[in-house]
């Protein structure tokens, strides 16, 4: 098992308690900070993510492990300044990672997906992304592969790097005093993830939010100003997977529609939000420009309907997890048809709470491929070995997925038509 696949196994649980205590904290506090749907899509993003990771599903052109032994000009060994050396300079490539990503259209797909969430909570923190195939960031890192900091220090760094950002993704710690001079606080990262002109493009920091003093990218959170959580162009679904990839396409269809050969090459490399005049003006967009007037994307569901859904979210978290501590028995395919299944499952029952008529043929996919997951294995990847009756029990959840929904898909009243991803035409 991989040292990142051991760090998820544990920070799972340590995620969903702080969440468990936040949601405890925000009912005593009389506070809305979650909703059902948008808490689902956030979690379910986040196992995306994992999965995506424990594939390796990402391309890097040069590692830092190359860089060390061909750049390195020093041999220092890990000592604990060398740890501090390394955590600042990760953190100063963060800055950089995470500015360039909000700044240029064809960056902006790889960090979407976080900024896709209209609440503000800790479970939006893991929104993170499944379209950042190609590592491209790599010479951010030369400096520290120059002055000779162990790969080792950097692999141990880099999850704790991570998982160090989730904590500040809260409405309920307000100002923090002379800690927010010093590192990034939830009022910095409101401040991030708000929509409001003040705010947008503000506080790209990580850790160390000194980063946004040197380079002039600094907002205070005004009183007089609450942030409005979301994206500029809303996402309207709960499909964190659709999310992923929903920027990108409409670069695509851009592209194609637009006229001048210029305008479909530079539209990639174009600040964000850029768009050639034709096409704007051919196939206008719905954007947030009226953040206090901003409706909430919502879609009508009963008490059957949310009940299924935390059911879907559990179990799948369930099966994710079954996964992890099994994965040293497991071959390359059998992990990639596991992980094929979960991604599916995902994608399902998220494009039924959309209410979209999408759920249907990904659930029928995922029905085809757990029956022959079962009967090419003659069960469920080993579950059988912990539980006796798993291979039972997951053809009954798989017969009852499908049949949930067919009901609420073709049988249910529907109260507005299907939305997923736009509203425009475009």
């Amino acid at each position: 098992m991989s040292d990142y696949t051991v760090a998820v196994k544990y920070a799972m649980f340590f995620f969903m308690a702080t969440m468990l205590i936040e949601w405890v904290a925000s009912k005593i506090l009389k506070q809305k900070v979650y909703n059902l749907p948008d808490t689902i899509s956030s979690i379910s993003s986040g196992m995306t993510n994992n999965i995506k990771s424990i594939l390796n599903l990402s391309v890097v052109i040069i590692s830092y492990q190359w860089m060390y032994e061909h750049f390195s000009i020093f041999q220092i060994s890990s000592s604990w300044w060398v740890y501090i050396l390394a955590f600042l300079g990760i953190d100063f490539a963060n800055y950089w990672t995470h500015r360039w990503n909000h700044e240029y259209n064809i960056l902006w797909n790889r960090h979407i997906i976080h900024h896709s969430s209209e609440e503000y909570n800790l479970a939006c923190a893991l929104r993170q992304t499944i379209s950042s195939v190609f590592q491209i960031y790599f010479f951010l890192y030369i400096p520290l592969a120059l002055l000779g900091i162990p790969p080792k220090v950097i692999t141990i760094l880099l999850p704790l790097h991570l998982f160090a950002q989730f904590w500040y993704h809260t409405k309920l710690i307000r100002n923090m005093g002379f800690l927010e001079k010093i590192i990034v606080t939830p009022s910095h990262h409101r401040v991030h993830h708000a929509i409001n002109d003040i705010y947008v493009d503000k506080n790209y920091a990580s850790i160390f939010i000194f980063w946004d003093f040197m380079f002039g990218t600094f907002q205070k959170e005004l009183p007089s100003e609450t942030p409005v959580y979301g994206i500029l162009k809303p996402a309207r679904t709960w499909n964190p997977i659709y999310i992923n990839f929903m920027h990108l396409l409409q670069l695509f269809k851009d592209a194609l529609r637009a006229g001048k050969w210029k305008d479909k090459l530079r539209i990639w490399f174009m600040p964000t939000g850029w768009r050639p005049t034709d096409v704007a003006e051919a196939y206008p967009i719905d954007i947030v420009d009226k953040p206090y007037e901003m409706v909430k994307y919502e879609k009508p569901y009963d008490l059957g309907l949310k009940a299924w859904a935390w059911f879907q979210l559990i179990f799948t978290n369930l099966l994710m997890y079954f996964m992890l501590i099994n994965i040293a028995e497991l071959n390359v395919a059998h992990i990639t048809l596991y992980a094929t299944f979960l991604f599916i499952s995902i994608f399902a029952y998220t494009s039924l709470m959309d209410r979209h008529p999408v759920a249907v043929f990904a659930e029928i996919t995922k029905v085809g491929l757990g029956i022959y997951i079962i009967t090419q294995l003659g069960g469920w990847f080993g579950l059988e070995e912990w539980i006796p009756a798993a291979t039972l029990f997951m053809g009954l959840y798989i017969g009852i997925s499908m049949a949930i929904t067919i009901y609420y898909s073709f049988f249910e009243r529907r109260v507005s038509s299907p939305d997923l991803g736009t509203t425009s035409p475009a």
